[in-house]
């Protein structure tokens, strides 16, 4: 499997704790204090005028805060996140995958080109993970071994439009690369499968997949097989990506998008994400 490897800001923690998302402007006209009449006129019942204006702490409508390099470190996933025995590891930013370096087989496509460079893409995003695209802002990356098992996560702030793009790209993979060929430097051929992985309903916009890569390593048979799920909180996202040569980790990867969604959603709302996480299954 492949990989690379990222505090909140007080002015907007408070605001969001208020529940809105107040300019500069509008603290300098007084919004955030009452004088007595405003209080008279509240005790008596009687709303004040910019009250229906005003956003409840905790609304859903309060859009969350920008990654930081600090805060999308602290965003990462921890031992303490994960269940089954996985173990942190320090190099996952140096993991790579050789069944995963292939050149697609345009032939095998109904529409050659544009197909093969989607399937082309699938494959080296997995590679140099990037399948969310270079982030336009703070990224961080951390990974965690079982045995032949790995599982990679990575948190990175994204323009919206872009991000968005990616997920329907990752959406319609499972239709355009239902099953390719790639062929490696040397002539060997990998057979590759996508079909779509379900998503833990968590943050804004998520997508799932599923991918084996059927190859050979040291002249043996071998199969790949990694599910892949990307998760959008505002502009920024988390990646997790889980398996190995021992199988799916399917469960486990669905865990790390709970507590890394929350983790992210925590930081982002201003806060520190705990050491202890309380909603393990």
């Amino acid at each position: 499997m492949s990989s690379r490897p990222s505090h909140p800001v007080r002015l907007l923690a408070s605001a969001l704790a208020a529940g809105a998302l107040l300019t500069t402007a509008a603290c300098s006209d007084g919004a955030g204090s009452e004088n007595a009449s405003d209080t008279a006129a509240e005790q008596a019942g009687v709303a004040r005028p910019d009250a229906a204006k005003q956003t409840p702490t905790g609304s859903p409508s309060a859009s969350p805060g920008t990654l930081t390099e600090a805060g999308a470190k602290a965003a990462l996933l921890t031992e303490a996140d994960l269940e089954g025995g996985w173990n942190q590891v320090q190099d996952a930013d140096k993991w790579r995958d050789r069944l995963l370096v292939g050149e697609v087989d345009v032939s095998g496509f109904l529409t050659a080109k544009a197909d093969a460079a989607d399937c082309q893409q699938l494959l080296d995003g997995l590679y140099r993970d990037n399948l969310l695209g270079e982030p336009s802002g703070p990224s961080a990356l951390t990974g965690f071994e079982q045995g032949d098992s790995r599982l990679l996560e990575q948190v990175a702030g994204y323009d919206r439009a872009g991000l968005d793009d990616r997920l329907k790209w990752m959406a319609s993979l499972p239709q355009t690369c239902d099953e390719f060929t790639a062929t490696d430097s040397d002539g060997a051929e990998r057979t590759v499968q996508v079909t779509e992985a379900s998503v833990p309903d968590a943050g804004d916009a998520r997508e799932g997949l599923h991918v084996t890569v059927q190859g050979t390593a040291d002249a043996t048979p071998v199969t790949l097989t990694l599910d892949i799920a990307a998760v959008r909180v505002g502009t920024s996202a988390l990646t997790v990506t889980g398996g190995g040569l021992d199988g799916a980790q399917a469960s486990s990867v669905e865990q790390a998008v709970r507590q890394g969604t929350q983790r992210l959603t925590t930081v982002l709302d201003g806060g520190t994400p705990s050491p202890q996480p309380t909603n393990l299954d």
